[in-house]
Order: C-alpha cells, then sequence, then structure tokens
C-alpha cells in the first residue's frame, strides 16, 4: 500500500450577512487511509476542497507527497488537475448529458470536453471493468442505480492516475444496506489498487472501518482527540 504524505496548514475566513466562520487548520499525515471526522457544518469539506484545489485559503501550506500545492508566501496555487488528486464528491457531479463511458473518460485529455459515445479507449475500458460497469457503458446517469452511480464516479476519479483518491461524505446519501455494501466496495478497492484515501464523514462506522488516521475537526479547527479512531472520537 502507498503511503500518504500530506502536510496541511491553512486559513481560510468565509462570511455572509448572518455568519463568519474561519478555518484554521493544521496537521500532517502519513497514512494510506486518512479520516476527517466531524459534524456538518465543522469545515471537512472545506478542508478536503482546498487540499483539491477548488478552494483557495487565505494563507497557509499544503504539500502532497513531496509537492508544495499551496503556499501563500510563494504565490504557488496549483490548479486541481496538476494536482493529481481524483475526487469523489457527495453527489457524485455525473455529467447528466453523458453516458457511463463517457463520463469516466472526461478530462483525460485536456481539451476534451465532449467525447465520442462509442469511443472506448484503454483506460476507460479498464476502469468499466474493474468496476463491472461494462453492461451500462451506454445507460445516462438517471438510468443507473445508486450504487451504480457511485462506482461511475469512483472509476471517472481513478482514471486519471491521481496519487491520492479524495472522498466528500461518499456515503451519506445512500440508504443504509447499501451504504453497508459500498463501504466494503471501497475496502476492497483499496486492498487492490494500492492507492491513498482521504475521507471525510460524520459518520463513526466509517471511522471504525476506514480510518487507519483519524483526525477530528470542530469549529473550523482539528481537535486534540484526534489523530487515532479512539474510543471519544467513535462516541461522538
Amino acid at each position: 500500500m502507498n503511503t500518504l504524505k500530506l502536510a496541511v496548514d491553512i486559513r481560510k475566513t468565509l462570511r455572509s450577512e448572518k455568519r463568519e466562520f474561519t478555518l484554521d487548520v493544521s496537521f500532517t499525515s502519513s497514512s494510506d487511509s486518512l479520516v476527517i471526522y466531524g459534524p456538518s457544518g465543522a469545515g471537512k469539506s472545506l478542508t478536503l476542497q482546498a487540499i483539491a484545489g477548488l478552494l483557495t485559503p487565505d494563507s497557509g501550506s499544503i504539500r502532497l507527497n513531496g509537492s508544495l500545492l499551496f503556499d501563500s508566501s510563494q504565490r504557488i496555487n496549483l490548479a486541481p488537475q496538476a494536482r493529481k488528486t481524483g475526487f469523489l464528491f457527495q453527489n457524485y457531479a455525473l455529467f447528466p448529458h453523458l453516458n457511463v463511458l463517457q463520463n469516466i473518460g472526461f478530462g483525460l485529455h485536456a481539451g476534451w470536453r465532449n467525447p465520442g459515445r462509442h469511443l472506448l479507449q484503454e483506460r476507460v475500458a479498464h476502469w468499466l471493468k474493474v468496476f463491472e460497469l461494462e453492461p451500462v457503458a451506454n445507460q445516462y446517469p438517471h438510468q443507473l442505480s445508486g450504487g451504480q452511480q457511485q462506482r461511475t464516479a469512483l472509476a471517472r476519479a481513478l482514471a486519471s492516475d491521481p496519487q491520492a483518491l479524495l472522498l466528500d461524505e461518499p456515503f451519506a446519501a445512500l440508504d443504509p444496506d447499501l451504504r453497508s455494501r459500498m463501504r466494503h466496495e471501497l475496502i476492497e478497492l483499496r486492498s487492490r489498487l494500492h492507492i491513498p484515501l482521504i475521507m471525510i464523514t460524520h459518520d463513526s462506522e466509517d471511522v471504525r472501518l476506514l480510518g487507519d488516521e483519524v483526525l477530528e475537526i470542530r469549529d473550523g479547527r482539528i481537535q486534540e482527540n484526534g489523530g487515532t479512531a479512539t474510543a471519544s472520537v467513535l462516541a461522538v
């Protein structure tokens, strides 16, 4: 299993008419499965988005596997594509007008904005097979089950050969039975692909099954009892 080497030290303040929220997180991780755990609104998604390059911190730095992804003092801010991370959104963010094959292949090449319906590239074919999506390759997202949608989104995230897979509450929208099944599929996927995971969740079962290393976040800050899947974290 590849080991993740991640160093995050960032600050970001978000303001609206009714609220001001400050994300102020600093942590390092050398784990192949890091789970960031906490309640809704704690800053989990903001942290993950900052690592992926979807959110620009006000200050600080982010380093992944020896590469500097962001550094405010040096004015370094790599584009999401250059960070070589695969991102799985909570709602999967599949393109409704593209079929499964096209969704997986989207973005493999710069400038490829609408891949041909029947263009089956080698890499796309590989991930169709890995996730057992070949029978639905020409179907559209609205024609898929929840599990098939998630597998399609995972295949798309992995098709670009990322150095880490970032998961934003990947099971939150699933019913309990499917949630349990997809957890175990993800565990099995980890063992086969040897790709580091960074996952955020508010579900203690995700922490128990997937958290080799756990950080607890509340009110925009990492809690001191984070770092391992302790009984106090799991009991929240």
